[in-house]
């Protein structure tokens, strides 16, 4: 792409918000600029979904896809103790990487229930690229502990993590270990569509940007494509961001084959959310004194009793601090089923002359 001539390949740049219709104002490594746009896709990608739970804030509990980042970056691990849990084909993936990079895997833990595996694994025939996907995973973790049905009810740790109680259907366990990376799936990153006002709506238990047959969204002219419509793995994102780019510059005779191939990732998209879906449980882990909005301090019992976002940033701050909400968004939707709020601006971190450069646009 970046060899083609007729496209500008803009590194290190930031989204800021909108300023208006057809606009964004955007900042680069030393500079701030709007570009201008008749047609735009969007595709901004997902995050890790974490709940809360006693003990989650101490030093040594990590998102699942977070210590996979840094072990790829270079962060050592090599002789260390990690617990893998929460859910999703992501445990697999990430737990194959921390052991080639030495470290020593002490169990997987999944909070899906056997039967949903089962059907998952199933249903993997029809989509043969995952199965082979899966089938190098489970190589590569051969003679790991691979527990179903379970789930981390606390960390324990003085200061620092050192072990995790894991509830195992009727009773608990606790294993001795130095990490543990916990993730339950992942969110789709809404800020930006939010910020040009695009229409969002539930689909499999998230909310997701709301887009038509050739990925429209609400606003005429902007797309939508990969994981901000909905969960559902690099095979779908990327063929979507194909219907997408297709509709943008009007090439949609060239669109079938697209869209057929579309159809089928959306059913493996569905298994996934059917097999991997959270249960009840997970939303009660949290005591009246866990931290929940890890940014401002706020408590599990300040948030209990309020009704939506509004109400409980205005009596706490819980959502207001450097994440915006990014954190602490998708435990508040699991725990009282809050929808995401109205998006704050600027939707990215500004630096200070970026914001005196802009304040006229």
């Amino acid at each position: 792409m970046q060899a083609a001539t007729n496209v500008s390949f803009l590194a290190q740049t930031r989204v800021l918000y909108s300023p208006a219709p057809g606009q964004l104002q955007v900042q680069t490594a030393d500079t701030a600029d709007t570009l201008h746009f008749n047609h735009l896709v969007i595709a901004t990608g997902a995050r890790e979904r974490l709940l809360p739970f006693p003990g989650w804030t101490l030093p040594g509990v990590t998102g699942a896809g977070g210590l996979q980042a840094l072990v790829k970056g270079g962060y050592p691990v090599a002789g260390k103790r990690v617990v893998v849990a929460g859910s999703g084909p992501l445990l697999l993936a990430v737990a194959a990487t921390l052991r080639e990079r030495g470290a020593e895997i002490v169990a997987i833990v999944e909070q899906a229930p056997l039967p949903a595996l089962a059907r998952f694994a199933a249903g993997l025939v029809a989509t043969p690229s995952k199965a082979m996907q899966a089938l190098r995973l489970l190589a590569q973790l051969r003679g790991i502990a691979y527990l179903r049905h379970s789930h981390v009810v606390a960390a324990h740790g003085n200061g620092v993590l050192d072990s995790v109680t894991v509830q195992r259907g009727g009773r608990q366990q606790t294993f001795d270990c130095d990490y543990l990376a916990c993730g339950y799936g992942l969110l789709p990153n809404l800020e930006l569509a939010q910020a040009l006002g695009c229409a969002t709506g539930a689909a499999n238990g998230q909310t997701v940007v709301q887009t038509g047959s050739w990925q429209q969204t609400s606003i005429p002219g902007v797309y939508c494509a990969g994981e901000g419509t909905g969960i559902g793995g690099v095979d779908l994102a990327l063929v979507e961001g194909r219907i997408a780019g297709l509709a943008a510059s009007g090439q949609t005779q060239h669109m079938q084959a697209a869209l057929d191939e579309r159809a089928r990732w959306k059913k493996f998209a569905a298994r996934l959310a059917r097999a991997f879906a959270l249960r009840p449980e997970l939303a009660t882990l949290a005591a009246d004194d866990t931290i929940v909005c890890r940014c401002e301090d706020v408590v599990h019992a300040e948030l209990r009793g309020h009704a939506s976002w509004r109400s409980a940033k205005l009596q706490t701050r819980c959502g207001m601090g450097p994440c915006q909400g990014r954190i602490c968004g998708g435990a508040t939707e699991v725990l009282y089923g809050w929808r995401p709020d109205a998006v704050r601006m600027p939707i990215a971190p500004a630096r200070i002359d970026t914001l005196i450069a802009t304040a006229d646009v």
